[in-house]
Formats: C-alpha cells, structure tokens, sequence
C-alpha cells in the first residue's frame, strides 16, 4: 500500500536541502564595544543600599504590603534623582495567586528617540533574599550614575517590576506599554548581581517565551561587557541546547516575555535564570563587578548604533551562525519523503476502495482523552482549584509540588483514566468507530495522513520541533505498514526510536529546570493551566499524543494464525508492492483496477 520507490524519490530534495545549509553558514556579528570605563558603579554605595533594603523590607511577596512598600521607596528614589516617575498597577497572576501588580518607571529624555530600558524586578518568595533584591539595589546605582546633571544619548528608562520570581507578570505589563518595539535600541534585565557562588548556566540568559531567542549582537555586546569588567567567561549555550530550547520555547527569567512580544531582551545574572536561595551569601566585590558590567551595557548601547532587532531563530555554533530558515528547509525535505508516500498511499487506498473516514474517527476518539486531561487542568486554573497558575513559566524553588500539587497531579491523570476507559468507548459508538479491523491497510493510512498533517502544522508554526518530531513520521511509517508486516517486538522497537528525540527534549527540560519527574508533570501542568503553551500547542499536542497511542495499538494488533502456523499474510504470493511476475505491468484486469 505504500511505495518504497515513492519514498526513496522524496529523499532526493534532502541531499540538495544538506548542500544547502552547508553553504549557509555565515559569520558570527561583532559585538558593540565602548571605550568609558564603568568606573561610576559605587560598589560599596549600591552594597550598602542592598543591605538597608533587604533589613526594612524582608517580605516581599509579590503585592504583599512590603512589595508595595518597597515600590514607594523606589519610586521616591528616581524621583530625587531627577527621573520623571510614574507607577502602573494591574492586576497579574503571580506565584501567590491573582495580585495587583505595580511597575514603577523612571525615564530622563535624550537627544534621540531611541530608549534604551533597564528592568529589575524586586518582589521574592523567602524572607530576605538580598541576592533576588541585588538587581534592584544594581537598578537604584545606576540611576544614581545617570540623574541629574549627567544626561545620555538616547532615552533611558529604569523599571522596578513585581512578579519577578516567577511568572514574570509585571514584565508582561512592561511588554504591553514599550510598543512599538522599534523604538527600543535594548532591554537590559538585572537578575542576581551579588551572589558570591558563580553558576554554570550562561551569565546572558537568551531564551524566549516564543520562538527564537535575543539578537545575537545584543547577546555578544553583554557577553563582552561581562567579561571586559568580571573576567569571567560566558559560557555559551552549545547549538544543541540552543536548539532544543527553540524546539520547546521556555525561560522562567524575565526577558522571555518581553522576548515574545518583540523586544530585545536579554537577563544578566550570576545564577542565569534560576532564583536564588532566600539565605544565599552575597558579596559586595560580586555587585560591583556585576554591576559594572550592566554599566558598560548601558554605555555601549547609548553610544553604539542600533540594536533593535527582533528575536532571531539562529543558532550560534562553535565558530559559525546557522540561519534559522535552513533548518526549516532541512526540516521540511526530511518530511516531504513520508508526505508523498503517505499521500500515495491514500490514493491508491481510495482506488481499492479501502475506507479511510472511520479510521479518522477512530483515531480521534483515541486522542480525546489527552484533550480531556488538558481541559481538566485548564478548568482546575479557571476555577481557582489551583491556587497558581501564572501564564509564564515558574521557577520550580517559586512554586513547588507539595500536597496540593500532588492532588492536582492525581485529579488530572484521573481525568486521563475516566478519558479512556469511559469518554473514548462512547466516542467509538457514537463515531461508529468501534469493531473496525486494526490490520486494515485503511488504519495505516489514515494515521500517517493524521500524523503528517500535525507534524506539518507544527513545520509551519515551529520547524525546530517538526524537526524532533521527524524521526517519529519515519519510523512509525515502517511500524505501522500492512506491507511490511513486521513482528511485534520490531514494531514495538521502531515506535520508542522514534520518541528518543522527543525523550531528549524531556530530559534537557528536567536538566535545565533542576527537577524530577513528578516535579517536571507539575511544571507541564502549571504550562498548560496557565496558558503558557497555548490553545494551539495544547491541540496539536493532543493530536500528536493520539497518534502515539493509536500507533501503540496498531502495533500490538494480532495477527490471526492459519492452522499450518502461517498468518493470514503469509504464504508465497508476493505483495502488489514487489510483485514482479505476470500483470505487474498493466496486461491483466487485475492490474488495470490498480
């Protein structure tokens, strides 16, 4: 039913497609430098005035009393400093529930239209935490280095958000009044500038909310002041990790939401995009050093040409940039073979007359339990039943699994059981899906024609995920044929090769978030209830994860076994694929109906 000879013909355009993105390797952007020393950050100043913030204000939930306090204090501040100040306030989804929300922001004019923003968030979940407070005590020195009578070229804007440790709902809010992005030369966000202890993760956080990540010169002009004014290296992420965070688009830092809605953004931490501990040591060498570098950030972008740039899908490699448009390439004639063989295969299905539309009935009542358990987390957010849900991702020290995530991670795989056993039958029956033969050449066809649609929408939307999800479209191709008729093991064997991309994916996630796996089920339910991962990645997951299934079950189907041992497929008459004999050339009326 499906035509090796169509298959090996699709995988010509990938040669030219492998040509193609060997030639496109270009060279890496320069970062902008600057020649003023950042030698105006006081680090015992900006030391001194962490120390005093983190003693009056030790609790600082986000729009708690103390954050709100604090917000005055900030705001009080860049007023003295000759800053014009307004304050924001609007309700946003935090780690501590639905909560007003208040953005203070200090803007001084410059000569050109340009702005350049510095954001800070200073809100944190355990009592103290001077080392979450250190980017706002960074944020006040460096309004101290720019007030009156010191004025920069472009506009400089220094904004204290709340909702920082996780959800990053004040940044959202920010996002929404820096429009239009191409007014915005760079957006600077101060994470943990004084923690002694130097993290692995990248001092630059790059990562999106969406798909791609910072401008690469913007990204490399930090690096370089990182390491101008710390004399540490910035370790960058390798294409790999780059690539498997495009492929799923998360960060639970803030520049990921300004990110996504186009701005040029990146965080700089001494903890990359994990929060630190409420009790974790802090130097005032550390803030300087740091804030140094978020000084001479600041110059280069005043000084230098325009950085304005939306986020970019390419990749850094060890020497090279990869253009994001060749991976879509590449990705799309890796599909294109299973397109045309799939499609083949339906058109000869529906010359044999083979039925196709109850088998997509059937493999839709198979993914309606996956719809059922994400609508179930959707309702338990809307509802209130989850106390949390902010609608970016949560670091997992913000909002841990404790009895009650327990309890929604059971209520949700309930509603994934009571899907299948109960929702999925009825579906059958009222689809007339029930009965159907699973070795029907029909089940085969109508789950790669579903398959390779999802995966196509997800090409569309994602090429970097299309690209995880291409091993599977191959390999459950060749486990599900009628043609092949492999054994069980083998079919089994082919359907988890095909999931080991997707498995990698899973593991970077736990490795990069520091989780387990119940730890890493309530993350992926915190992003569905609270709308990180959207209604048209939670559809297309759905669909992908019934694929999955009905692909389990076609090739667990038995085969009936004649009385000579032999099954209903064996024997010595040759299938119409490799038939070669009398009539394979259209001289029979057999072969004329074919």
């Amino acid at each position: 039913m499906l035509d090796p000879r169509v298959y090996r013909a699709g995988l010509v355009p990938l040669l030219l497609a492998v040509a193609v993105v060997a030639f496109s390797l270009v060279d890496r952007p320069r970062p902008v430098g600057t020649t003023l020393a950042a030698d105006a950050f006081n680090e015992v100043r900006a030391f001194d005035g962490l120390e005093d913030l983190a003693e009056r204000f030790p609790q600082r939930l986000p729009g708690s009393e103390g954050d709100e306090a604090l917000a005055e204090e900030v705001a009080g501040e860049f007023a003295e400093l000759g800053f014009r100040v307004r304050t924001t306030t609007q309700e946003g989804e935090t780690v501590s529930g639905g909560r007003p929300v208040t953005n203070v922001i200090a803007q001084r004019t410059g000569t050109r239209d340009e702005r350049i923003v510095i954001v800070a968030h200073r809100d944190a979940v355990g009592r103290g935490s001077p080392a979450e407070l250190s980017a706002t005590a960074g944020l006040l020195e460096l309004a101290r280095v720019y007030g009156a009578p010191r004025r920069s070229s472009r506009t400089l804007t220094l904004v204290s958000t709340s909702g920082g440790t996780g959800g990053s709902a004040g940044a959202a809010r920010l996002a929404e009044e820096l429009a239009p992005p191409s007014e915005i030369a760079g957006v600077l966000v101060l994470g943990d500038l004084a923690s002694s202890e130097v993290r692995s993760e990248p001092l630059v956080v790059p990562w999106n909310n969406g798909l791609g990540q910072a401008p690469l010169q913007f990204r490399r002009t930090v690096e370089e002041a990182v390491r101008a004014e710390t004399g540490l290296e910035p370790r960058e992420p390798r294409a790999l990790v780059q690539m498997a965070r495009l492929a799923l688009p998360f960060t639970t830092s803030g520049q990921g939401v300004l990110l996504a809605d186009g701005l040029p953004a990146v965080t700089l931490s001494i903890r990359g995009e994990r929060l630190a501990p409420p009790d974790a040591p802090v130097s005032g060498e550390r803030l300087g050093t740091m804030g140094r570098a978020a000084l001479r950030t600041l110059t280069a972008l005043d000084n230098g040409p325009s950085l304005a740039e939306p986020a970019t899908s390419d990749v850094l490699t060890a020497r090279k940039v990869l253009p994001g448009w060749t991976i879509r390439l590449l990705t799309g004639a890796l599909l294109l073979p299973i397109l045309l063989v799939v499609v083949d295969g339906a058109a000869r299905a529906r010359r044999r007359r083979e039925p196709l539309l109850p088998w997509l009935r059937w493999i839709l009542a198979t993914a309606l339990p996956f719809a059922a358990a994400a609508l179930f987390a959707v309702a338990m957010a809307l509802t209130g039943l989850l106390r949390a849900a902010p609608g970016a991702p949560v670091p997992p020290a913000a909002l841990s699994l404790g009895v009650f995530g327990y309890v929604a991670l059971a209520a949700t795989t309930l509603a994934f059981v009571l899907g299948w056993a109960g929702l999925r039958p009825l579906a059958l029956r009222s689809l007339r899906g029930r009965g159907l033969d699973r070795r029907s050449p029909g089940a085969s066809i109508s789950l790669m024609l579903v398959l390779c649609l999802a995966i196509g929408v997800v090409w569309a939307l994602n090429p970097f995920a299309a690209l995880v999800l291409a091993p599977a479209a191959h390999l459950w191709t060749a486990a599900v044929t009628p043609d092949m008729r492999l054994p069980r093991p083998v079919g089994l064997a082919l359907l988890l090769a095909g999931l080991l991309p997707v498995g990698a994916l899973v593991v970077h996630l736990a490795l990069a978030l520091e989780v387990g796996p119940l730890e890493l089920a309530w993350t992926l339910l915190l992003w569905v209830a609270g709308g990180h991962l959207g209604a048209p990645a939670v559809a297309l997951g759905t669909v992908l994860a019934g694929c999955g299934a009905a692909v389990t079950l076609i090739v667990m189907r038995t085969h009936p076994k004649r009385p000579g041992g032999e099954d209903e497929h064996s024997g010595s008459v040759r299938g119409p694929i490799s038939y070669a004999g009398p009539g394979s050339l259209g001289g029979t009326e057999s072969a004329l109906r074919r």
